[in-house]
């Protein structure tokens, strides 16, 4: 249904942009910059927590396992 723009459409984009932003369009580009940066460390950071719950999980499950043939053992 909706694709990317065009040639043509990214040149409205701009000059539209250019015309409400002004001046402040590089303070506006700066400040977008800064949000992606943040979000992208806030989803770093959650691929980490599940990283690290996984792994724990994990560990844990093995534990259990070991515990579970020790006791079969005896």
């Amino acid at each position: 249904m909706f694709s990317m723009p065009g040639g043509w459409e990214w040149l409205i984009i701009l000059i539209v942009a250019l015309l409400i932003f002004g001046k402040r369009l590089p303070e506006v580009m700066k400040s977008l910059g800064r949000g992606i940066v943040e979000f992208k460390k806030g989803v770093k950071g959650v691929e980490e927590d599940v990283e690290d719950a996984s792994s724990k999980s994990a560990q844990k499950k093995i534990d259990t396992e070991k515990d579970i043939t020790k006791q079969e053992t005896k």
